[in-house]
């Protein structure tokens, strides 16, 4: 089955961050993300994964 795409608000949930987060590990740490017209979309398991490499490092940069 194919996996569900969330959007902004959902993968800021789950991941316990606010929108504003998401966006700025997007513009500054490559986080994986999807444009989909104006839309953001996120793959869980991408994002899980970005996570559990460091990347997502917590630098002071998260809002």
């Amino acid at each position: 089955m194919a996996e569900v795409w969330l959007s902004a608000e959902q993968i800021a949930a789950h991941l316990g961050v606010t929108k504003d987060t998401v966006y700025l590990w997007i513009a500054e740490k490559s986080m994986p993300a999807n444009r989909v017209g104006r839309l953001w979309k996120f793959q869980t398991s991408e994002v899980d994964e970005w996570v559990r490499s460091g990347r997502a490092g917590d630098d002071g940069g998260a809002l």
